[in-house]
């Protein structure tokens, strides 16, 4: 996948924010309104567990022709094929996982400072996911929101594709999209929705 067949809406799991509906049929609605980039992130996993629902998603994901990234998961990501993975600021080094992937994976990375944003463009991330831009629950333990002045500031040094992430809506797309984000990751403003697929049609059309 090049840059500029990146979608700008980047859809981040977990099954712990679904209004108690099952994962598997909040993506499924999901990918029906448009997502086509998917990260499989439930951290609490073990291995085999997630395995057996990685491998399931793929399959929702490809009959979307939508891609799907393992979260730091590489030995997961290889066993099923998936498109690629999407690393932790303090993970497995970019340059390794591109190694053990192979130069067509596709491999975003985190970063909470610019600092760790330099440090994932040097090594070779496909596309790095900078936040909090806001204030949001899932995102306090790394800090306070660096708000729009914040990814302002890492687009004056990073080419790589960024997306905002952290207490985004689609009201606030434009307020992130003038300040150089290239699309959006979400997590709850879509897997908590009442209903998903209004809210990720919303999503795309303020991305358009």
């Amino acid at each position: 996948m090049t840059f500029k067949s990146l979608p700008p809406l980047y859809l981040v799991t977990n099954r712990h924010q679904t209004n108690n509906r099952p994962l598997l049929t909040v993506l499924h609605e999901a990918l029906q309104a448009g997502v086509r980039l998917i990260q499989l992130r439930e951290k609490d996993l073990d291995t085999r567990s997630l395995l057996t629902l990685a491998t399931e998603v793929l399959t929702i994901a490809r009959s979307f022709n939508a891609s799907l990234l393992i979260n730091d998961r590489v030995d997961v990501a290889q066993a099923i094929g998936a498109d690629g993975v999407h690393l932790r600021a303090n993970s497995l080094p970019i340059s390794v996982t591109r190694r053990l992937l192979g130069p067509k994976a596709l491999i975003g990375a985190s970063a909470h400072s610019q600092q760790e944003v330099m440090t994932a463009a040097s090594q070779g991330a496909d596309f790095i996911v900078f936040g909090p831009i806001y204030d949001t629950a899932s995102k306090r333990d790394f800090g306070p929101p660096l708000g729009v002045r914040g990814l302002e500031e890492v687009k004056g040094i990073c080419q790589k594709p960024l997306y905002a992430i952290g207490g985004l809506t689609p009201a606030r797309v434009a307020e992130v999209r003038k300040a150089g984000a290239y699309g959006v990751a979400v997590i709850s403003s879509i897997l908590e929705s009442p209903s998903v697929s209004h809210s990720t049609r919303h999503f795309l059309t303020a991305l358009t």
